[in-house]
């Protein structure tokens, strides 16, 4: 039997891989907005037992009619179920941060993945080591979406049990990164981008309920038009198409780089917000759209470097 190609895994991103993660992180940001029209209507917890629910069929027909196994013996089991507990807790982590704290504060806590990204990989893959330079460019980054929020961050009326949902907010930017690291560290590394995100959207699709059921969300299908589109969005190019497309980078590309464009995700929310929520365009918001570019032309600095083969 032949021996299979050696997987050459870049060292930096080219022009498809930023092409799809500015798309990736667009979307993300637009996806806030959406959230906030579906929410008036269907509880946030439910909201996510519906979305990851239907990721879960459309990702299940996408590998039926590609031929995509989902179900063989390949060793991944327990990686991949390690996976989708770390995600399905930076969700949990995420909506009962929100029930305790305000958006901006969490948001700012929670981009503290790409730190935790860049601290961790480098111990178990040599090759996502940041460089000085590279460095800068992530707290520049991180910086940049802080200034963007300061007003919610400093400025926002207290509230009971703050500090809880700013510890929730940070615990679920470091269950990103730890999710990061067992989808880069593991056997998951060779596993399709398809099994790697079933793994995720599947066990959140089934926690997702018993934490709803646990804040006595109400549950219901009677929403209007406008909140099922919101949703069927949130479903099909979210949780399903972009997620997915994250899933395949990770196996071409390095992790570490890739995070840094999470950054864009918050700031083109505050974008959309102005477009059309008709929210005030702030020079805070500039400023920070300026930074994270900068922070990220940075972190993606080439290096001389022989391309990194990894066995197939």
């Amino acid at each position: 039997m032949s021996k299979a190609a050696p997987r050459v895994r870049k060292l930096h991103l080219d022009t498809l891989a930023i092409t799809l993660l500015v798309a990736c992180c667009a979307f993300w940001g637009f996806q806030q907005i959406l959230i906030k029209f579906a929410v008036a209507e269907i509880p946030p917890l439910w909201q996510a037992t519906l979305r990851f629910w239907g990721a879960t069929v459309l990702l299940w027909l996408w590998c039926r009619a590609r031929g995509v196994p989902l179900f063989d013996r390949d060793g991944t089991l327990a990686a991949g179920l390690l996976a989708g507990l770390l995600f399905a807790g930076e969700f949990a982590s995420i909506y009962l941060g929100l029930t305790l704290t305000s958006a901006s504060r969490l948001t700012v806590f929670l981009y503290t993945s790409p730190f935790a990204v860049a601290l961790l990989l480098p111990r178990v893959v040599p090759g996502e080591t940041l460089r000085r330079v590279q460095w800068i460019g992530l707290v520049m980054a991180f910086v940049a979406v802080a200034v963007a929020f300061s007003e919610g961050f400093i400025h926002g009326s207290p509230v009971a049990g703050q500090w809880r949902g700013d510890a929730f907010g940070l615990a679920a930017g470091i269950l990103w990164g730890l999710t990061t690291l067992t989808i880069r560290a593991t056997v998951l590394a060779e596993a399709s981008a398809e099994k790697t995100l079933f793994y995720q959207i599947a066990v959140t699709a089934a926690v997702a309920p018993f934490l709803s059921i646990g804040l006595g969300e109400s549950w219901g299908f009677a929403y209007s038009a406008l909140a099922w589109g919101a949703l069927a969005l949130q479903t099909a190019v979210g949780a399903f198409a972009s997620y997915l497309a994250w899933m395949w980078m990770l196996r071409h590309y390095p992790a570490t780089q890739m995070s840094t464009f999470t950054f864009l995700t918050p700031v083109f929310a505050l974008v959309f917000g102005v477009v059309l929520l008709d929210e005030p365009l702030t020079l805070q918001l500039v400023l920070a759209l300026v930074g994270v570019v900068a922070g990220i032309v940075l972190v993606n600095q080439r290096a001389r470097a022989a391309p990194l083969v990894e066995p197939a």
